[in-house]
């Protein structure tokens, strides 16, 4: 992070600080009898990742469409796309949250499962620990918007009085960091498995 400008950032969660296997949770349903992606499981699922709709109700949408699918493997095959989180990923982001060069904020798409998942996943502790890394822990299901929506943004800077110019975003997916970008945030789209958030500093 050679630009002095840079006083803000905003990090992303999956396969920034999580890896994910992004294939898992279609390989999983596809085990349980759903091989296809329609509009509507689309739509019901940006619903539920903005927090618009329940846990309960997101289920109900798929076992009345799939009356085949129970709760239990449903939610397992859901979750099948979250995996470990790295030590030194961990360690770095310490190292950085304790420097306190940089305000720093976690902007995540994620739903109440997945959540729940890692926080069981991980413990209290650790999910804390984590947590409290960061100013402030913007998950789309609690705060009603999602990337790659230019108003998630808006609000982020607008909540804690950044200024654009002075902000850096780090997101897996580019559709995600081009929409930042519009805003003049400074962005890193980081490629899973060819780079790594430990490296932030050396850009």
């Amino acid at each position: 992070m050679r630009n002095k400008t840079i006083k803000n950032i905003i990090f992303d969660f999956g396969d920034i600080f999580i890896n994910l296997d992004k294939q898992a949770t279609y390989k999983e349903m596809a085990k349980l009898g759903v091989t296809t992606i329609s509009e509507d499981m689309m739509q019901t699922y940006y619903q539920y990742e903005k927090g618009l709709i329940s846990t309960d109700e997101f289920i109900a949408f798929y076992q009345h469409k799939f009356p085949q699918l129970n709760r239990t493997d449903l939610i397992n095959a859901w979750n099948a796309i979250l995996l470990d989180f790295p030590k030194n990923r961990f360690t770095f982001l310490k190292e950085l949250s304790a420097s306190k060069k940089y305000r720093l904020f976690l902007l995540s798409n994620t739903n109440d499962l997945h959540i729940s998942w890692i926080q069981n996943n991980w413990g209290t502790e650790l999910y804390e620990e984590f947590k409290n890394c960061f100013e402030q822990f913007y998950l789309s299901h609690e705060i009603n918007f999602r990337k790659p929506n230019a108003n998630i943004y808006e609000f982020v800077l607008n909540e804690n009085n950044l200024k654009a110019s002075e902000t850096f975003f780090v997101d897996d997916l580019k559709e995600n960091t081009e929409s930042a970008q519009k805003l003049g945030i400074q962005t890193w789209n980081l490629i899973p498995g060819k780079e790594d958030v430990i490296s932030l500093l050396e850009r």
